[in-house]
């Protein structure tokens, strides 16, 4: 059977950071509870047309899903166990913030068949965290991760944010010496992407337009400081026996996130509930991004998406509808997919597997990039393996910039 990877979205919160633009809202029980009932009829419905795949893993993001209560986790665990094949060994992920579990919670995730926990702390610092809008202090981060080490949970991600506006690198080199202190198993450490129609791009967008332009930003921290910080990361980690597999995430030895794993290589994946991105058959399509619209029952209808998306790919066209867009991916879209998603992984891609899933040569088709970047030293070949250097890790979105093709957009579809 093929793989297939789950992704769940939980839309909640009790409060929408300042940096956040994630498809997520604060909400209340009733709501929630009417989701909840949604998402399981979404289950239901599209889990037929997924016979043929078995589930690998499964993500439980959000949103804040820890938000809902343990026995609604554990609802929808059941309906997924019960309507997919899902593998023995399935990797079983559920993102949680300090402050929203509780031991109940916890003995309720570990029935449920959840073995893996992504906890997010942002800093270790109470002024940093106060600053970006987290509902959280460190010690509450601290409590949380002492309960879920005592409700038996032996694979935690910890999530950790840098260049925050007026950080600098003491601070950061303070956060990373306190998540090391508690040594989770897994480490995503990101940098803080200004985005827009967020509380912090009205603050600090123009910041973040200084520092493109090269000039010195008031608030945020300068590229150079930004590179120091990911260079200590990368060799703190590296010290305490933390492998970075990923631009951004690092883990012990065999504790790398299988899921997301999935998604750099270009696994199928189906998404369930508001706004989730699904990969089947080649296609891409996702559900409507409007809550009223999904609480109707007018999400993905899995069986028409694909005989939609086998009638494009017959014909070479697309079906203009008025509640659906699905993008099936040309041949040139798999490629650019391929590698500017396995080039993220610091094993990078296998010449192999793209003349097995292409029937060309890698160097036929981005040769001359490859040679470019290479004269660069943004780029390394090895055994077979094309991959970044640390430079071209340093400046990845240029560096996968230049492996596009062709650009093409992905709508909602709200059957």
């Amino acid at each position: 059977m093929r793989d297939l990877e789950l992704y769940v979205h939980i839309p909640f919160c009790v409060k929408k950071c300042y940096y956040c633009d994630f498809l997520s809202m604060p909400a209340d029980d009733e709501i929630r509870r009417h989701y909840v009932d949604k998402l399981i009829e979404e289950i239901r419905q599209n889990a037929p047309d997924c016979s043929q795949y078995q589930v690998s893993s499964i993500f439980l993001g959000g949103g804040t899903p820890s938000v809902l209560p343990g026995v609604q986790i554990a609802e929808i665990i059941e309906e997924l166990r019960q309507n997919f094949n899902i593998g023995q060994e399935a990797e079983i992920t559920l993102e949680c913030n300090p402050g929203t579990l509780t031991r109940q919670k916890l003995a309720f995730y570990k029935l449920a068949g959840i073995n893996r926990l992504s906890l997010g702390l942002q800093s270790a610092k109470n002024r940093e965290l106060q600053k970006i809008g987290r509902i959280h202090t460190f010690e509450e981060f601290l409590e949380s991760f002492d309960l879920a080490r005592k409700a038996g949970f032996s694979n935690i991600n910890v999530d950790v944010m840098c260049a925050l506006p007026e950080q600098i690198l003491e601070d950061w080199q303070f956060t990373l010496k306190k998540v090391l202190e508690v040594r989770p198993e897994h480490i995503s450490a990101y940098s803080l992407i200004v985005e827009e129609g967020t509380p912090f791009y009205e603050a600090y967008g123009e910041d973040e337009l200084r520092r493109q332009r090269g000039e010195i930003p008031l608030h945020l921290p300068t590229e150079e400081t930004e590179r120091q910080m990911y260079e200590f990361t990368r060799e703190a980690l590296a010290d305490k026996g933390y492998q970075r597999y990923e631009i951004s995430n690092y883990a012990q030895p065999g504790r790398e996130c299988r899921h997301n794993i999935g998604y750099w290589q270009m696994k199928s994946y189906l998404g369930l509930g508001l706004g989730s991105s699904s990969y089947l058959e080649q296609a891409r399509f996702s559900n409507t991004r409007n809550l009223e619209t999904y609480l109707e029952g007018r999400y993905c209808n899995l069986t028409e998406i694909l005989q939609q998306a086998e009638r494009e790919k017959a014909a070479g066209t697309r079906e203009h509808r008025e509640e659906t867009q699905i993008v099936h991916l040309t041949k040139s879209r798999q490629m650019e997919e391929f590698m500017f998603l396995g080039l993220r992984m610091t094993a990078g891609i296998e010449r192999k597997r793209f003349q097995q899933a292409f029937g060309v040569e890698l160097e036929s088709i981005y040769g001359n990039v490859i040679q470019k970047l290479q004269q660069q030293e943004l780029l390394k070949q090895r055994e077979g393996r094309v991959f970044l250097t640390e430079e071209g890790i340093s400046v990845s979105n240029y560096v996968l910039s230049e492996f596009l093709l062709e650009v093409e957009e992905i709508e909602d579809c709200s059957l």
